[in-house]
């Protein structure tokens, strides 16, 4: 295993910060995966996740049995990382610009295009490598002129010739759930199976700028551009794979899913040795914009008649608001059936804040079912 270094732009004298990768395996010997962790520095579960993970590469790599490149950061946001208020952990947004440090990557799709039109021929694996070429080249040129957009460029530049791209994160309390792009449902289902997802949120681009994002969708938006001109191969994979709850940082919990990983990328063949069968898919994909937040009507201490996980019917109660001045509770119920994959860990809202979503299989468009 080799480590490396990346140092980040430095924001004042005396102070840097860097990001460290871990490189198991040969580059380019065969496939690559790129998997890292708390870029939203608060999100935990995803680094001992990665711990474990580790730990079955080191016995992998010992006995000759990895078959492509594997590259993990554990520590993917070390700004995020030293965020804290009054001994909490602040790791979601950036204290110095306010950005979220999941948006506003870089758009690869529009820096290359130009450069590689003149480039591509019939040869589908030779555009991959033009691409991905383009892309290390257009990532080397830019100049950041802060420490997070130094970091995004960092992160890209570890990833975005891999074709596996996996960001671990968490959510408040929740169930595992993906979030991913519909050109790769397919690769992304057998990802769910071996994590046990609850829930897979499908998106033809949210236009958040997320990582994921920025590693997977060039690829399918540049297919589509130079459609019936040259052949552009799905050359990346790319998902958000949020594993349960801030709290649950647990040794059982983390070897479940390092387990579930490890099983993933043999499947993907980067590791020798036939991987598991594939588990049951425990709930088919849905799309992203099915997937409805249920808020407080006013506020009020909110209690979840439901853990994360069940399943919710139309209409059905999901949470009581009470005011405690008044005695009155206020009932709040879905407009869709699904899993609610994730809820707030606020026990007193304000009205209109987030209280847990729902996983619907149909789109929705101003709150109303739309068919699909």
């Amino acid at each position: 295993m080799r480590v490396e270094r990346h140092p980040l732009l430095t924001r004042t004298p005396c102070t840097q910060r860097q990001l460290i990768s871990l490189h198991y395996g040969r580059p380019g010997a065969g496939g690559k995966a790129y998997l890292q962790a708390s870029l939203h520095a608060d999100e935990l579960p995803g680094m001992l996740a990665l711990h474990h993970l580790r730990q079955l590469l080191d016995a992998a790599q010992a006995r000759g049995e990895l078959l492509g490149e594997i590259v993990l950061v554990p520590i993917a946001n070390p700004i995020g990382l030293e965020q804290t208020l009054m001994h909490d952990a602040m790791g979601r947004f950036d204290f110095n610009s306010g950005e979220n440090f999941n948006r506003r990557y870089p758009d690869l799709a529009q820096m290359i295009a130009e450069r590689v039109a003149a480039r591509l021929g019939d040869d589908a694996q030779e555009n991959q490598r033009i691409i991905r070429h383009a892309m290390g080249e257009a990532l080397g040129q830019m100049q950041p002129s802060s420490e997070i957009d130094s970091m995004r460029q960092a992160q890209l530049l570890l990833a975005h010739d891999a074709d596996v791209v996996l960001d671990l994160h968490c959510d408040a309390q929740a169930v595992v759930h993906l979030y991913g792009e519909t050109p790769n449902q397919a690769q992304l289902e057998s990802l769910a199976r071996y994590l046990g997802a609850r829930a897979t949120l499908l998106a033809d681009g949210s236009g958040a700028g997320s990582f994921d994002e920025a590693c997977g969708q060039p690829w399918w938006r540049l297919a589509e551009q130079f459609a019936g001109r040259f052949p552009i191969p799905a050359g990346c994979m790319a998902a958000t794979v949020e594993l349960r709850g801030e709290a649950q940082v647990e040794y059982a919990l983390a070897t479940t899913d390092a387990a579930g990983l490890y099983a993933f990328l043999q499947h993907r063949g980067l590791i020798k040795g036939p991987p598991p069968p594939l588990p049951a898919l425990l709930q088919p994909a849905t799309p992203f914009n099915g997937s409805l937040t249920l808020r407080a009507p006013c506020a009020g201490l909110v209690v979840f008649l439901h853990q994360p996980g069940a399943w919710i019917e139309t209409d059905e109660p999901v949470a009581h608001l009470i005011d405690p001045i008044s005695g009155v509770t206020h009932v709040v119920c879905s407009a869709v059936s699904g899993v609610m994959y994730m809820r707030s860990a606020i026990r007193f809202a304000a009205a209109g804040v987030e209280l847990c979503k729902v996983a619907g299989a149909q789109a929705l468009e101003g709150g109303v079912v739309v068919s699909a």
